[in-house]
Order: structure tokens, then C-alpha cells, then sequence
């Protein structure tokens, strides 16, 4: 390892030049983005699979719009529909399936809720190409073997097809709606099919299964009936201001689609998903996933620019901190219940704390923290508030944290399903928000008062407990899987680089944990591409190469990965930053 690492170090004067220029460039670019106040909004890619879901759940309104007579909103809703066909004409791979977005392979979820979108907007476009790709994808049973035991994704999918009359309702697991009448605090303990993000489909689903179903038994059945009240309740105090839960095309969509086929296309929950659904259409006839991660990527934003050591901080305007400082939950989430403290993902009102965005935007506070602003009293007014946010989030992350000592992405404790579980890329993420903290010492370095010493005991648990969480997930190999941010080339779409990389930028300078950083370094530099880069696969270099051909007037259908693999690997931006960066850290 030292030996590739000091040759790679006897080549860095020679591209310093070049560097300099790229980064300079690369600022002036991050810096053009901005908005009006400051902070950067970025764009999610189009999807196919929350178009779909949007297109089922429109259709499935406007088929009650109709009956009711309601012309003229059943008029604006075709539109709509017609568009997202449009849409999804435009996005069928050469396999004849659907992928999430543009760049993706083919999935049989997603092929799924194509198939149950056209049917429900009488579209036929590509269907038989459709069928062969789902009957080669193994279909239901290919569908189930994907999602394992998790109902957080299989039964809203199969909910999707049984509205659109392509599944009966017998066939699909029933979601418990009704232990949405306990508290909150309680979710964690009742075994929930779903994961935590999920409850407003657990309601939505379960009381469409309970209305259009089979018939359970009449005490069952009863229960049941004496819940749909209170957990419409509940399903209305979780709807954002914004109509969308958690800002997702796809959940608000299933919510939307199973009050409608179950007779409430006009409840006020229902509404409101109306009224997000039609004011997040692009205007080429997608949805995206989200609406934003403008929080996400201001956070990573000023972190970026902060690393350049030629940086004069004069970004750091008053607009831009107080903007990021307001983007920090200060009431109990209606949601998930989080306590106040910590960050979502974007300023809008359907954003959740969690735990990757609430350490982001830490770091990225106490960085714009020590840079200059052009009004020195604004600055001096805005740096007690700063501080106080800080601590704030850094006690509620050490809150979230897992008995095993990770960090997951909502809520404590929902350790049973996958993307409940703790993380190792969040749980790194968790280290550098701590180790980057200064709040609570005064000018000498002193511990403030007893309330700071007590919060400065907390974390220093928190730390320690973290740091045997890496340790015990490290792989043989020196690697750590992530639980966000996939490779889909990779055999279990996962992306090791990117975990890798996470953690080492946390132990970096850690005495104690100077094994797992060999082993680290000794899996990114033995996957490194032939190209020089990292990560990437075949799926980019294809995806480059149409883009190249659409530039010179070419179109051709994305291919598929059989197709795929005799091309050459392409790395890509975004993981070998993450490996440089992390290599980088260790060799400080």
C-alpha cells in the first residue's frame, strides 16, 4: 500500500497546475447555481417509476371525477395523464422493461407499475415488449423474491395492479391499518410490515385492502371498522402543507390511489394530493422521485467550497446561513415523531430530520461558522444562533442512535426491516458531525458549564459506541457497504466505494482504528479502474455514449445489461471524488 500510495503522491506536483484550474472552474460553475438568497436547489432526475405511480393515481380520480360529473377536473387531470404517457413512451429499455430513471436497468417494480399505469389510462403503447420483459423477470414471484419479507414496497406495488384489475385483491398481504391508532412512540414496538417513512401507506393501503378485499372475520372486521376514522386522522395530521409525504411522488401517489378506489377522491387528504401531484409535473411529463434535496446539497455545497484553501468565504452571506439555519426542525415532526434538532433534506414541508442531512448540515455550519460575512455585526449576531443549532442537532442525532451503536436514517429502534436498520455510512457521518464540534468550549477551550460538559459526555459515548459499530461491519475485505447510494453494476446494487470512502474520511485521524484504515485503503486501491477512477461500470459508458449520439442527432433505446457487459468500465465522478478525497484524509 505505501509504495502505491508515495508513487501517486510523486505525480501530484505535476498536475497541481491543471488542478488549480479545474477547481477554479468547478467553483465558478457551484457558485452560477446559486439562488437569489444563496443556497443551491440542484435538480432530481425524472422517473419513470414515480410518473407511473403519479399517472395510477390520477387516473384512478379521474375515473371518480367522471362519475361524480365533475367534467372540468376530470378535463385537467387527462392532461396531466397524457403527459406522463408521453413521458413513458420516451422510456422503455431495449429489454422491453422500465427502469427508475433514464440511466437505469430495467426492474421488474417499476415494469410493474408501467404496466398497471397504462392500463388504468387504456394506453397500450409497448405492452406486449412489457409482458415478455415481466414474465423473464420471473413476475409475482420475481416481484416478492426482490423485496423478502419487507411489505414496504411489494404490497403498494400489488395494491397498484389490483385497482388497475390486473391482480386480485385475495393475492396481496393485508397492511394492519389499525395499529396505526396507538401512539407514535409505540410503532417501533408492534412489528410494523413497513418501514418507519411508510406509515401513511400502511393506513392509505390497509383501509383500501379493508373496503375492496375479501371479507375477514366479522370481529376482525370490526376492529377494523372502528379504526378507519382515527387513522384517516392520523394520515391527515401526517400530510404536509405541501400535500406530498416526504415530498415523494411515489408514496403521495399510493396514498392518493387507494382513497380513491376505496370512494374518497374528494376527502381533504386526497385533495391535497391532487394539488401536489399536479404542481410537480415537469414540463417534460415526468415526476422526480422528490422535489428537492436543496437542504442536502447546500450542505455539501459549503462544505466543498470550505475545502479549497484559496476560499475568501465571501458566499457566506447573512441570506444563505440564515436560510440553512431555518431548514432545522424545531418542533416534533408529525411524521415520525422526531423530537426537535434535526435536519431534512430540503426546506420544504414534507422533509423529515434524519440522519445523513442532520450531519451534513452540522459540518457545513461549523465551516460557514468560521468564515467571514460581509456584515461583521450580522456575523456576530448569527454566531450564537449557529452555535445553538449545532448543539441542538449533534443531541439529537446522539438520540437517534441504535442500541449497536449505528445510526439510522429516521427513527430509533426499527431495526427489523432493511432500510430501518443502522447504517455505516450515516454512522461515519455521525463521527465527522461530532469531531468537527466546538460549540460548547468558550475562547480558552474550556468546557462552558455543566450542561455543556454533560452534552460533551454524551457524544464522547456516542462516538465510542459508533466507532465498535464500523469495526464490527468492516467486511473481510476492508470494505463497508452503505445502506444509500447504489451501484446498479455492481451484483448486489450496492456501492462500496462510496461506504468505503465514508468511513475512512470519519477515522481518518483515529489512533485506535489504524487496522481498519489499512484494510480500507487496501480495497479502494486494489478497485480502482483501469481508467484511473473509481465505481461507474458499463451502464455509464453506455449512458455517455447515447448521450454523445443524442448530441450529434443520434436516438437509440438504452440498452440492456446482457448487452452491457462486453463494454468497458467507465468510473464515475461521484465515486472516485469519494475515494480521492477519502485517500486524501488519511495521507493528512
Amino acid at each position: 500500500m505505501t509504495q502505491r500510495v508515495n508513487e501517486t503522491l510523486s505525480d501530484i506536483d505535476s498536475i497541481a497546475g491543471p488542478a488549480r484550474e479545474t477547481l477554479d472552474l468547478l467553483r465558478s460553475e457551484l457558485l452560477a447555481m446559486r439562488q437569489p438568497n444563496g443556497h443551491w436547489v440542484g435538480e432530481l432526475s425524472a422517473s419513470a417509476l414515480s410518473t407511473a405511480t403519479a399517472i395510477s393515481a390520477l387516473a384512478t380520480v379521474r375515473k371518480f371525477a367522471t362519475a361524480a360529473g365533475d367534467d372540468a377536473s376530470g378535463e385537467a387531470i387527462d392532461r396531466l395523464i397524457r403527459r406522463g404517457i408521453t413521458y413513458l413512451d420516451s422510456q422503455q429499455n431495449a429489454d422491453g422493461g422500465y427502469g427508475d430513471t433514464d440511466r437505469s436497468h430495467s426492474n421488474i417494480a417499476t415494469s410493474y407499475l408501467v404496466l398497471a399505469a397504462r392500463t388504468l389510462a387504456n394506453n397500450s403503447f409497448g405492452l406486449d415488449r412489457l409482458r415478455t420483459y415481466l414474465k423473464s423477470a420471473g413476475e409475482f414471484d420475481g416481484l416478492r423474491q426482490r423485496y423478502g419479507k419487507d411489505k414496504t414496497f411489494v404490497v403498494p406495488i400489488m395494491t397498484n395492479l389490483a385497482i388497475a384489475g390486473l391482480v386480485d385483491w385475495s393475492t396481496i398481504p393485508r397492511l394492519p391499518f389499525e395499529a396505526a391508532v396507538f401512539p407514535g412512540a409505540m410503532y417501533r414496538f408492534l412489528q410494523m410490515p413497513v418501514v418507519s417513512y411508510a406509515i401513511p401507506a400502511l393506513v392509505a393501503i390497509g383501509q383500501a385492502h379493508h373496503f375492496l378485499g375479501p371479507k375477514t372475520f366479522w370481529p376482525i372486521r370490526q376492529i377494523r371498522a372502528a379504526a378507519v376514522e382515527p387513522t384517516m386522522r392520523v394520515l391527515q395530521r401526517m400530510q404536509p402543507e405541501s400535500g406530498g409525504y416526504l415530498e415523494a411522488t411515489p408514496l403521495t401517489s399510493f396514498v392518493l390511489m387507494s382513497l380513491a378506489a376505496s370512494g374518497r377522491v374528494t376527502h381533504p387528504v386526497a385533495l391535497r394530493c391532487v394539488e401536489f401531484l399536479t404542481a410537480s409535473i415537469r414540463d417534460d411529463g415526468s415526476w422526480p422521485i422528490d422535489t428537492n434535496l436543496a437542504t442536502w446539497v447546500t450542505s455539501l455545497a459549503i462544505h466543498a467550497l470550505c475545502e479549497d484553501p484559496d476560499d475568501d468565504g465571501r458566499w457566506a452571506t447573512p441570506e444563505l446561513i440564515t436560510w440553512h439555519l431555518s431548514c432545522q426542525h424545531l418542533r416534533r415532526h408529525p411524521f415520525t415523531g422526531a423530537s426537535p434538532g434535526g435536519w431534512g433534506w430540503t426546506d420544504f414541508s414534507g422533509a423529515v430530520p434524519d440522519g445523513d442531512d442532520t450531519p451534513g448540515a452540522i459540518l457545513a455550519a461549523r465551516r460557514y461558522a468560521s468564515k467571514a460575512i460581509v456584515d461583521e455585526a450580522l456575523q456576530a449576531d448569527l454566531q450564537p444562533t449557529t452555535d445553538e443549532a449545532t448543539s441542538r442537532g449533534l443531541a439529537w442525532l446522539a438520540d437517534l442512535q441504535n442500541r449497536d451503536g449505528g445510526l439510522p436514517t429516521f427513527c430509533r429502534g426499527w431495526g427489523k426491516l432493511p432500510f430501518d436498520r443502522s447504517s455505516t455510512d450515516l454512522t461515519a457521518h455521525l463521527i465527522r458531525a461530532i469531531d468537527a464540534s466546538g460549540v460548547w468550549q468558550n475562547r480558552n477551550g474550556d468546557w462552558a458549564n455543566a450542561s455543556d460538559a454533560g452534552l460533551r459526555r454524551k457524544l464522547a459515548r456516542a462516538r465510542q459506541k459508533a466507532l465498535r459499530f464500523l469495526r464490527r461491519q468492516q467486511c473481510a475485505d476492508g470494505r463497508w457497504v452503505p445502506l444509500w447510494f447504489g451501484n446498479q453494476d455492481d451484483a448486489e446494487e450496492e456501492n462500496p466505494i462510496y461506504g468505503t470512502g465514508r468511513v475512512l474520511l470519519a477515522i481518518a485521524g483515529e489512533e485506535s482504528a489504524e487496522q481498519m484504515r489499512h484494510r480500507a485503503i487496501d480495497y479502494l486501491l486494489s478497485h480502482q479502474n483501469a481508467d484511473g477512477g473509481w465505481g461507474g461500470g458499463p451502464s455509464l459508458t453506455a449512458w455517455m455514449a447515447r448521450k454523445d449520439n443524442e448530441s450529434r442527432g443520434i436516438t437509440e433505446k438504452p440498452s440492456c445489461p446482457a448487452e452491457l457487459a462486453p463494454l468497458p468500465v467507465r468510473s464515475s465522478m461521484e465515486e472516485t471524488a469519494v475515494a480521492v478525497e477519502a485517500i486524501a484524509a488519511v495521507l493528512r
